[in-house]
């Protein structure tokens, strides 16, 4: 009889041991045909042919087969997790931008748990962060923008005389209209208007866009650009300066991008050009799109320059909007005789994480 208990008891204990040690265990159990094989399924919403990664949501349906687990664990991928008894779930992914996510899903069947992990690849739009619709007539709004004043040449012999005056600057039917005029104002010749965020608004990395039409006229130098919030203490070029765009007149539909900093200023500035046609009347999309290890200059959503941004330059601390128009001086050039007046339209400004 103890002979008996001893065979029999064996594969008892053999049994028992296949079955109390699953935990972590891969083996063979996501081979093909095996019934406890995990499957994610995944559907990104929005996907199209022009929106391949999905609709910028997001958000990202998952369907994890066998659905009769008694648990899963799902690791996103982006710090994120979901401990959960039902196969099908959502997830929202919120890190702007195309990123690849690996997502680990693991499920449990009340004696074992069984995993398996997808790749997948979402987009996720930008969030505005601030911007300006310049919805309201009047003024421009005081709680996002203010003047620079007066005249001087701004470092380029311009001869214009900024004003915060409504003849100069003023929202009208949607848009900002910075007005530049020939007229004698407080010694110079010209008027014209600049709005910068400073002290209002101010960021690290991210996207802006200007939507916006140029003024026309032989002088005229409109500009939608950003200084370094330490201007006051590091002085330029060591702030660092990004034109998101720049247009002269002189050269109508040529359009600059550039960047200055120390050994790349001035003449010697790092920067591009494009063209495009009827700068002056239609609106077009400038914009910039700003990180730790590129800045990228696009006009309607087209690339036209790529800078590999690094530590060593000061394009790694806050900055600050400017909108102006300036006229003639070293850059604008040659100012049309007959010139009398030309208005800079700016439908709104856009700024995105």
């Amino acid at each position: 009889m103890k002979i008996f208990k001893k065979i029999v008891a064996l594969p008892t204990l053999i049994f028992v041991a296949l079955f109390s040690c699953s935990s972590g265990d891969s083996g063979d159990k996501n081979t093909p045909g095996n019934t406890s094989t995990v499957v994610i399924n995944t559907e990104i919403v929005g996907i199209t042919t022009q929106l391949p990664n999905g609709n910028g949501t997001g958000m990202v349906k998952f369907n994890v087969s066998p659905n009769n687990a008694t648990s899963y664990k799902i690791v996103f991928g982006d710090g994120e997790t979901l401990e959960t008894t039902t196969a099908t779930f959502t997830h929202t992914y919120t890190s702007s931008g195309t990123k690849t996510y690996e997502v680990q899903v693991t499920a449990f069947d009340g004696l074992k748990y069984f995993s398996a992990t997808k790749s997948i690849v979402v987009y996720v739009a930008p969030t505005e962060v601030w911007g300006d619709e310049f919805d309201v007539d009047g003024a421009p709004n005081s709680s996002k923008w203010g003047y620079d004043l007066g005249a001087g040449g701004w470092g380029n012999n311009e001869p214009q005389y900024y004003t915060n005056r409504l003849d100069n600057a003023i929202v009208q039917g949607g848009v900002l209209k910075i007005i530049t005029k020939k007229e004698t104002y407080s010694g110079s010749s010209y008027t014209s208007a600049r709005l910068l965020s400073k002290g209002k608004f101010s960021f690290k990395y991210g996207k802006v866009e200007f939507r916006a039409k140029m003024p026309s006229g032989g002088g005229t130098w409109p500009a939608l650009w950003m200084l370094g919030d330490n201007i006051d203490t590091a002085s330029w070029p060591a702030c660092g300066e990004i034109d998101v765009m720049e247009h002269l007149g002189n050269q109508m539909n040529k359009i600059y991008g550039t960047l200055h900093y120390p050994g790349h200023s001035g003449a010697t500035a790092d920067g591009s050009t494009t063209m495009i046609s009827n700068a002056d009347t239609e609106f077009h999309l400038y914009s910039v799109d700003w990180r730790a290890d590129y800045i990228k200059f696009y006009v309607d959503n087209q690339l036209f320059k790529t800078f590999a941004n690094t530590a060593s330059t000061p394009f790694n601390d806050k900055f600050f909007l400017i909108i102006n128009c300036a006229i003639g001086g070293n850059f604008g050039g040659t100012i049309d005789p007959n010139f009398v007046s030309s208005t800079f339209e700016i439908d709104y400004v856009r700024v995105y994480n």
